[in-house]
This record gives C-alpha cells, structure tokens and sequence, in this order.
C-alpha cells in the first residue's frame, strides 16, 4: 500500500467517480489511476467502488470506511511536510485564503497589508467563491482557510472561529422618499422593489428570516453575488438596497444614501475556517490571530 493508491481513491470520490476527473487531479493517465485503485482493492482483499460494467459508479460500505482512514492519513503525511518546512524555514510558505467578494474587497486588505508587512516571503493567494464552495475548498485542501458569514460553522470538518460582527445597511438613491422618514422600519421598506444578495451569500438567511418573522412579503427584483453590484442597480433607480455594512464603509456609490438597518436585521458575524486536524504553520497561526483578534493562540492550537 502506498500513498499514491490512497489519492487515487480520494481523487475518484472527489471527482464523482470518474476516472479521467481523478486522473487529471493527479496529473497522470487514467490507466494508472484505475491500476492504483485495483492494486488497493487487491492488496485490502476487499471491493472498494460499486461498478457498473467498467464504469465507477459509488462507494461500498467497506469503501466508506477505507476512504476516512485513507483522508486521515493523507492529511497527516501533509502535516509532516508542514512541520519540515515550519523547521527549515518558519517564515517563507504560500497562504491560500477562499473567500467571497466582499470579504477580499473590504475586510481583508488592511489584514492583508499589515500581514505581508511582517511576513514578507509569504505568497498569498486568495480564492473567490459563496459559502459553499468556500468550505468545500478548505476540507478538500485546495484552501488554508476559508473566510465568509454563511456555511462555515455548520461545517463538521472545519473549525471556525469569529472574527468580527456587522450589520446591513438601506442603500437609496438621493432624494428617495425614505431619506424623509426619521426611523425606517421594514413596512417602510417592503413597500419598495428591493435589491440584495443571492440565496446563501453575505447574510441573506437573516434578511429573509427578518420580513417573515414580522409578517412582510419581501418583493425582491434582483439579486447579486457583490455590494457594487447591487448598488448599480440601485442607483438606477430599480429598488431599495440592503448591503452589508462594510461596503457602505469602504465604497458608497456617490449617488446613493446609506440608512442604518441596525434596528431592522440580526448583526451577522464572519468566520475564519480550517480543516480539523490540520498541522497550522506559525505565520498561519498569526494570520488566523490578526483575522480574529478575540482568539488566542492556545484556544487555536486547542481546537484544530
């Protein structure tokens, strides 16, 4: 048995069980992938993939169990590669962060200047994508962490910790009828077409749950994955706007008006996410610790 069998079968799962997907993972020929997977079946004494004919088509249950012990022990032989390059040279590595648009534009460039600033030989790369596939990055191993407002405590695989709490705020053009109001309440703005983000992204549950909970039909026209977008169209006049409060901070749209919609939404709070047992070189450590300035070092070490 050998390592090389063991990511072939993670890669097969991981590619809904087809074979070229596994193969081009691993950067080799489906020939030998499917070869590294019979050699293990051999060597086990047991049939790890249902089959249709030739084609892979799920796990066994004896396979279910393989595959577990086989992520245990590949995420552990690459936690003994992090603690050879922590020992041969603790500052100088590569941080992959997954994270949603909001988050790379508005929150992480001051994390990320101040960081670069003490660990220059750091490379960073950041990773675009909603909460979903954000978690899925980071239990694949294809990000170090994972930053968003949605999905990630929910995780088993992964250990969250908080980093900050925010608010949605009202975006209207200058001059809507609402700027007269003293205190908007959420009557005030269902009366309106309104703009905000897609299902699952940027603390749209806790919009959702607020019209329903207070008995109010929310006529939402348009939905976006990012603030800028949505105040575009806002500032075209196509409805009300709900963002999150640090693009209102960060990058207002000069045409538009900010209420504060403290009163009316749940506070949202963004999460920093690893994937359980993961060894945590020290400059991840220190950037997980700039993320969530509440977190110690010992209740991180601790968790993962």
């Amino acid at each position: 048995m050998n390592f090389q069998q063991l990511r072939a079968l993670r890669e097969t799962v991981r590619n809904g069980f087809n074979l070229t997907g596994a193969a081009q993972a691993m950067f080799t020929s489906q020939p030998g992938v499917s070869r590294q997977i019979l050699e293990l079946e051999d060597e086990l004494g047991i049939t790890i993939f249902e089959r249709s004919g030739k084609r892979l088509t799920g796990l066994t249950e004896a396979g279910e169990s393989i595959l577990r012990i086989a992520e245990r022990l590949l995420l552990d032989a690459e936690n003994l590669k992090q603690v050879g390059r922590e020992f041969a040279d603790a500052t100088a590595g590569t941080l992959t962060i997954a994270t949603t648009h909001n988050q790379a534009r508005h929150v992480l460039p001051q994390v990320v200047q101040g960081f670069r600033s003490d660990y220059p030989d750091v490379r960073i790369a950041l990773k675009q994508g909603g909460p979903d596939t954000i978690a899925d990055w980071v239990v694949s191993g294809e990000a170090d962490f994972g930053i968003a407002s949605e999905a990630l405590p929910k995780h088993a695989a992964l250990v969250s910790f908080p980093c900050y709490r925010w608010q949605h705020e009202i975006v209207v053009p200058k001059g809507h009828p609402l700027c007269a109001l003293a205190s908007v309440g959420l009557n005030d703005i269902a009366a309106y077409p309104l703009i905000t983000y897609d299902h699952g992204l940027t603390g749209r549950r806790l919009i959702d749950e607020a019209f329903t909970q207070a008995g109010l039909s929310a006529d939402i026209v348009l939905t976006a994955m990012d603030s800028d977008v949505i105040q575009q169209y806002v500032a075209l006049g196509l409805g009300v706007g709900i963002i999150a409060s640090m693009a209102v901070e960060h990058s207002l749209n000069p045409a538009l008006a900010s209420l504060p919609g403290v009163h009316l939404f749940p506070a949202n709070t963004t999460y920093l996410a690893v994937r359980r047992g993961t060894y945590l070189r020290n400059y991840k450590i220190e950037f997980i610790l700039r993320m969530a300035p509440g977190v110690t070092r010992e209740a991180i070490l601790t968790a993962v």
